[in-house]
Parts: C-alpha cells; structure tokens; sequence
C-alpha cells in the first residue's frame, strides 16, 4: 500500500485513539470509529470529555472533513468503516477481578474488522498487550471472520501507544513511536505512516513480539521502581523518618533514581505488568519480581487508611461515626482519568472502619464514577465538618483549600503526594 492511498480509521476514541485520530486527521482522511454512541456524538459536537483534544482543532478538522479528502468524521456504525484501508484499534485491555488480561474489547474489535476486511487492508493494534497477542488471538479472529489469509490477504501491525494523558508538554507527537510489522514491507509502511505524523521520529522493532514486550516492560520497570520506595515508606513509617526526605537525601547522588512513593492506579502501570506476568505463567515461568511489587502497591490503600485511623486516635477522634473526606478520585493528578483508580481501595477500607467518607474532585466526572465505582462525588465542598482529610490527588485546584483552619479544628490531614507544605500536614507517604 502506498502512504498518499491511506485512508485510516481509529478504532476506540478514548485517551489513546482521540489524540490519535487528531494528528492523522491533518494529513489523511479519517474515521474516528467507537461503539459508545454518546461519545461519537459529544465527538460530532466538537466537545470532548476527556479534555485531551485540542477544540479549535478538533472543530476544524471535523469541517474539513466534510469534504471528502484529509479530515476527520465519527461514526458508530460497523458499515462506515468498509471504505477505509488502515485500521488502528485503540480499544482498552483491562484486567478482570482475578487480575487476568481481559481480551474482551480487544476480540470484540477485531471480530468488527474481520466483517468488513478487503484485500490489501492493514489492521494495526496500539492497545497493550503481552508479547505474541496480536498473531496468537487477534489474527485468527480476523482470519475466521473475513474468511481471508493473514500475510497474503491481508497485513497487521503493532506500535504501542505511549500516551501520557493529562500531560500537555509530552504529547503524541513529541515521544518517539516503536513500530513494526507482520512482513518487511508492512513494517516498512507502518514505519513511515507513524513517521509521518511523530515529529520525535520512530524505533523500527524487528518484528511485533518484541514491540509488544517493549511496551509491557516499560510501565512493569516503573512499577517494580515504584513498588520499592513504596515498601521504603512501609518500612521508614515503622522507623518514623519521612520516606520523602529519605529520598531527597539519597537523591544527592548522581545516579539515584528519585521515584516517589504514592498510589499506583491507571491504565498503563496498574495493569500491564498483569499481562506480562500472564504470559510468563502460561510459558511455565513464575514470576518473582513482577508480582511481588504488584503487591506492594496494591497494599498501599489499605496502608493509607490504616494510618489515618491510627492519627485520628492519636488526636483523640472516636473512629466509628467520624467523618472523612478523600480529596481527588482520579488515577492522577489535572486529569479527569478515573480508570483503575486505587483511591478507591482507601475509600472502602475507611468504611470498614465504621467512618462516613465523602470524596471530593473537581476533575472526575460524577457519573462516570457512580458507574465504575458506585461511589458519590460531593457536588462542591465544605471541609469544615470533618474529622479526617486524606489528600490522595494533587490537583492545582486544592492548593486554595485551608488545610491551616483545618488543622487547627483537630482534623487529621493525610497526604499521599507530599503535596503540601509539611507543617499542614499530620503525615504524608
């Protein structure tokens, strides 16, 4: 296939397709595709709940669009998609409540595509995935559906996303890209198309076992870094130093690397190293280190809430029937993201103590919340009434708060991000 012939389109517009769609929209017609009704016509409207898009852009593509060449339009209908000829499946791969890979939308997509494939088309997958996914489950799904043969027929591709969302420095363009390709020539043109639009320029893999292992190691790596100085804060607590200036100490020398202890939630770093850990296992390798420090980090919440109870006794609060507020539900702080949240686990042990707890953010969206997590967001707030504070989300926007009138009323304040100013605070990870 020739580039100038592409014609894309984007399957799944959440945080990694939206950004995707945008940038190829300048130089290629394009087909923002998903099933969520509601979301291809908030698209279609020119708005976007996610906040990653550029509006201005996004409105002005949308026209362009309209006119048959480069653009971009929406759609959630299976039978738009049958005049495009590069397919880029951004859908999400989550875990299940056994913490194994969920193929679910990864299937469901390429089950989509397979119903419409031709002769020629390019099927590139961005969702994360553990090494030998895509050629050992997508490909016989688009193989059984399209009743076509894969290399001959029809080419795949794989080029792990690398969006960081709420960052609006390390965008799409500007982080390199690793592509590859099922034959020479397709890696060659997955390379270029990438390359056409990623100003920090492109890693050819040598094929897409090793793009999708690169993906898996890079957020497993931050994941065991992270689950250490967790376990530090977990140690120093007993010791009673502060993990923080502990790190700051250390971090004198050149080659310390200076992660921080906090929550470990999302997308990307909460869940991938599941995937890897998956295949290992189903290769008869158990292992060590990965899952050792999954979990640590998933203890973290329990650690919060326990300490925080801990503190409110100390300061003479009768646990059942106090009240507690959790500021920010989102994974990560100036972004409304709220998948695999782990705010959510300092929210249920703190129930368990017999505390009413209510959680504050101005960022997450309450219905979606509700949905996800049957938990209720305060529509604003009052911190006047509580006996405990947990700040868990360092969004700019509770910088204003008054945590010294707090303080002063005998609330216990708790900040997991070492975010305010240490006098404010009781303790802080």
């Amino acid at each position: 296939m020739q580039l100038e012939n592409a014609k894309i389109a984007i399957i799944g517009l959440g945080y990694v397709g939206l950004p995707l769609a945008l940038e190829f929209g300048k130089k290629y017609p394009v087909l923002g595709f998903d099933i969520n009704e509601s979301r291809v016509k908030e698209l279609q409207k020119g708005e976007d709940r996610t906040q990653e898009a550029d509006l201005t852009l996004l409105n002005d593509l949308i026209k362009k669009g309209q006119s048959g060449g480069s653009g971009l339009v929406f759609s959630n209908k299976v039978t738009d998609l049958s005049s495009y000829n590069v397919f880029i499946v951004t859908v999400p791969t989550p875990i299940d409540h056994f913490k194994k890979p969920d193929l679910t939308p990864l299937l469901k997509a390429s089950e989509t595509l397979g119903k419409i494939l031709k002769q020629g088309d390019v099927v590139i997958y961005e969702s994360t995935v553990y090494p030998g996914c895509t050629e050992e489950d997508c490909v016989p799904v688009l193989e059984r559906f399209s009743g076509l043969t894969y290399n001959k027929d029809f080419f795949c591709g794989y080029s792990p996303e690398r969006i960081n969302p709420g960052d609006k420095v390390n965008t799409l363009t500007k982080i390199k890209k690793v592509t590859s390709g099922s034959t020479p020539a397709i890696t060659d043109f997955v390379d270029d198309l990438y390359k056409s639009i990623i100003t920090a320029g492109t890693h050819k893999a040598p094929n897409m076992k090793v793009a999708e292992a690169s993906k898996a190691i890079e957020n497993a790596q931050r994941d065991v870094n992270i689950s250490f100085v967790n376990e530090l804060a977990l140690i120093f607590d007993r010791v009673g130093i502060d993990t923080n200036d502990v790190i700051e100490a250390a971090g004198t020398k050149w080659n310390f690397l200076k992660y921080k202890p906090g929550l470990v939630g999302g997308h990307c770093i909460g869940v991938d190293p599941y995937y890897l850990a998956h295949k290992a296992e189903s290769l008869g390798y158990h292992p060590q280190v990965i899952l050792s420090g999954r979990r640590v980090n998933d203890s973290m919440g329990m650690f919060v809430a326990s300490k925080v109870v801990k503190l409110m006794i100390g300061k003479g609060h009768t646990i059942k029937g106090s009240r507690a507020l959790i500021l920010g539900v989102t994974f990560k702080e100036n972004c409304p993201d709220v998948r695999n949240t782990k705010v959510v686990d300092i929210y249920h042990e703190l129930t368990q103590f017999g505390l009413a707890v209510d959680i504050y953010d101005p960022w997450a969206d309450a219905v979606e919340v509700k949905h996800e997590y049957g938990l209720e967001l305060l529509p604003k707030l009052d911190t006047q009434k509580y006996d405990a504070v947990v700040v868990a989300v360092s969004h700019e926007e509770f910088r204003a708060i008054d945590f010294k009138a707090m303080k002063a009323a005998n609330t216990v304040i708790f900040d997991t991000k070492a975010f305010l100013e240490r006098d404010l605070v009781d303790a802080r990870l």
